[in-house]
């Protein structure tokens, strides 16, 4: 026999991340997107988003309302999982996203859960007025009814997988740690290149990130997470309350920002526009297909180099051994076969040829073609030199 539910509405800001948030927490057993505490506004998107409800003390809220098993999580735990993921001190707004839909909101369907509330509540304020926090705005109200959100909203993120998650946190815990921002030291990245991801907690775009790019990411620039609290030192410009953003820094400074999940693709076009330069002959050839002229200096350094690898120079990844390096004489660089799983080849019609194009697997830049002209027939992989380094064995 299953244990019995309880149900418990709350409102932190735009709901499709608070809905994903709490379906992550063990004993809650569904989250339904949707709208309460309002009268007289009818509980549908395109009402509670209309201008004249913006600052409409009476709209709905955006809330969640929660299903949990209370043997397998308490009443107190799910509040304080709702403190700590938003900034209660806000009034009607949470980051960017301002108005009366976004308000904190408690509401309660007996007096057992309104006591728990207002218990929570006494206990987070010493905790964010020892943090430098104003006064907590979260409202606490008897639950009317709730109505769910259009189909469209329901598990948001888990449809959407492109995007990003609001992340309002204070970082003031319960446990009563401070915010990290004292304990990261960004000394290392005041000087040369850097790329900080901004990451937060039970953020399903921060993870596919994390999968997508930082997991196979080798490059010489490089790649930090941080919280948004956790900037201390460096000159940021772009907003720091959605994760994943993406801030590329020379000397501490940004010089650009990037805010939502990026494809690797879009990732590394950006890093090549970043660490390259766009009017660079290496990113010509990386991204617009080009080709080098033939016996660059590029070709020069690396035709004799001693035993290595060749990498990518954006993504780091190995592609090329000298150990299948040859002189093709054509004045590119020539190879007999790619490292294991490096590449991957397509058709290339350009220019009235038939060709097979080469493109790095974790970057997808483009590398040269493939030809069966090699010696004694065999295969030549010819490749760009000034997409390549070169790293000694």
């Amino acid at each position: 026999m299953s244990e019995q539910l309880d149900t418990l509405v709350l409102g932190a800001g735009c709901f499709w991340g608070v809905e994903k948030r709490f379906e992550a927490i063990e004993g809650v057993t569904d989250v339904v997107s949707g709208y309460a505490g309002g009268e007289g506004v009818k509980p549908r998107y395109r009402d509670i988003t209309h201008p004249r409800n913006k600052f409409n003390p009476k709209n709905h809220a955006e809330v969640v309302q929660i299903s949990y098993e209370p043997g397998r999580v308490s009443l107190e735990t799910l509040l304080q999982h709702f403190y700590e993921m938003h900034d209660p001190t806000q009034q009607n707004r949470q980051g960017n996203d301002i108005g009366t839909q976004y308000r904190s909101i408690i509401l309660f369907n007996s007096d057992a859960q309104a006591s728990a509330a207002k218990a929570v509540t006494a206990r987070y304020q010493p905790l964010l007025t020892a943090a430098g926090f104003g006064q907590i705005q979260t409202q606490i109200q008897p639950l009317t009814q709730f109505y769910p959100a259009e189909a469209f909203h329901q598990d948001y993120l888990a449809k959407n997988p492109n995007g990003y998650c609001p992340d309002h946190a204070t970082g003031v815990r319960f446990s009563g740690e401070p915010a990290q921002m004292a304990s990261v030291d960004n000394s290392g990245l005041l000087q040369g290149k850097h790329i900080v991801m901004l990451d937060a907690p039970d953020c399903p775009y921060c993870e596919k990130f994390k999968t997508d790019v930082v997991k196979n990411y080798q490059g010489k620039t490089p790649l930090h997470l941080r919280r948004a609290n956790e900037l201390s030192g460096l000159q940021i410009s772009s907003p720091t309350w959605a994760t994943p953003t993406l801030l590329f820094l020379e000397n501490g400074k940004e010089v650009l920002g990037v805010q939502g999940y990026m494809a690797p693709a879009d990732f590394y076009k950006v890093l090549g526009h970043f660490s390259l330069g766009e009017q660079s002959e290496a990113f010509k050839v990386a991204f617009q297909s080009g080709t080098d002229r033939p016996f660059c200096q590029q070709y020069e350094q690396f035709k004799n180099t001693p035993d290595g690898v060749f990498i990518d120079a954006l993504s780091g990844a190995p592609l090329f051994d000298t150990h299948d390096r040859f002189n093709s004489g054509t004045g590119w660089l020539s190879f007999s076969k790619p490292v294991a799983g490096a590449i991957t080849t397509k058709p290339d019609y350009s220019h009235g040829m038939v060709r097979t194009e080469v493109l790095a697997a974790v970057s997808g830049i483009h590398l040269g073609h493939v030809f069966n002209d090699g010696p004694n027939g065999s295969t030549r992989y010819c490749i760009n030199a000034t997409v390549l380094e070169f790293v000694a064995r």
